[in-house]
């Protein structure tokens, strides 16, 4: 299994089936330096234009319409000192005649030590003077080619992922997509150091990094939505506006994953999730909102086969 860097030299505003800058084989890593959702790379020279350009796309040797591609976050390591958020709540998460009230919409900075593994504001309101954040990296927009020759802009997302924002897209997690395209074609890029659910602002803290993923196939894994794993969860992304359309598309992928891997009939995959689902909301600001449907591993059955 190979290990390939990409440095990338054009960037994509849409997921679509575009020329490959890059195929790998069924395993292979991947490292490669994204810019920020603005389009500033490391130095924060703008070297493309928002919103999210993405690297790739990635070609997977073998990927075929039917398979799933897994994903597996490996590292994520900032490149620059600073990111950036706006400023004020978006007018689409608070009270319409709040909305009138809020303040103009500014970009603050903020300023990323990698060696603390903190975040912090560069200048802080009062109040706010002694806040310092976790670095909590993750990747906010990530995909393949969809399906009939469609091209998705990277600033909303469906069921071949896309800008989902949400926070558990970090290292250690692996997400399977399912492939429409020969090859699966791959894009990634959008990465923040941190950002809270829904992304209410409409960015998380924006800035550079270097990421390494590895890409591995599972040939014939029927899914329909984003299914993802971490060492503690399973989880399911729909992605769709209404918010109620979403929780439907994440509930029904996690229905069909209990009864296909985990040998659960549908009465019994409803009594355990009734009771022990999670749901979390990943963006709800871009035009398709993603709601995440998790159940913590303790409360699974062993899956089939083991």
């Amino acid at each position: 299994m190979a290990v390939h860097r990409l440095v990338a030299t054009a960037w994509h505003n849409v997921l679509a089936t575009i020329a490959p800058v890059l195929t790998v084989a069924d395993g292979d890593t991947v490292i490669t330096e994204t810019l920020d959702a603005g389009g500033s790379d490391r130095d924060g020279v703008r070297r493309w234009h928002g919103p999210n350009p993405m690297n790739g796309p990635i070609a997977v040797d073998g990927a075929e319409p039917g398979d799933a591609l897994c994903v597996e976050i490996v590292r994520m390591s900032p490149i620059r000192a600073t990111g950036w958020t706006r400023s004020v709540l978006a007018p689409n998460v608070v009270d319409p005649q709040r909305a009138r009230d809020l303040p103009p919409r500014e970009t603050a900075t903020w300023l990323i030590d990698g060696d603390a593994g903190t975040v912090r504001l560069e200048h802080s309101p009062e109040g706010l003077e002694h806040l310092v954040l976790p670095l909590a990296p993750m990747i906010g927009c990530f995909g393949v080619a969809p399906s009939l020759g469609q091209a998705f802009s990277t600033a909303t997302s469906a069921n071949n992922g896309g800008n989902m924002d949400y926070r558990g897209f970090g290292p250690g997690c692996r997400v399977w997509l399912p492939v429409f395209v020969p090859g699966a074609l791959f894009f990634l890029g959008d990465c923040h150091a941190i950002q809270g659910d829904g992304e209410i602002v409409g960015t998380g803290v924006e800035t550079s990094f270097e990421v390494e993923v590895r890409l591995s196939l599972d040939k014939r894994r029927s899914l329909e939505w984003p299914r993802g794993e971490t060492a503690d969860a399973i989880f399911t992304a729909g992605n769709a506006r209404p918010l109620d359309q979403a929780l439907q598309h994440a509930t029904t992928e996690m229905l069909d994953w209990l009864m296909a891997d985990y040998g659960l009939n549908a009465t019994a995959a409803s009594h355990l999730m009734g009771q022990v689902v999670r749901y979390e909301v990943g963006n709800v600001y871009d035009p398709a909102y993603t709601m995440i449907c998790k159940i913590e591993k303790r409360w699974l059955p062993k899956r089939r086969g083991q």
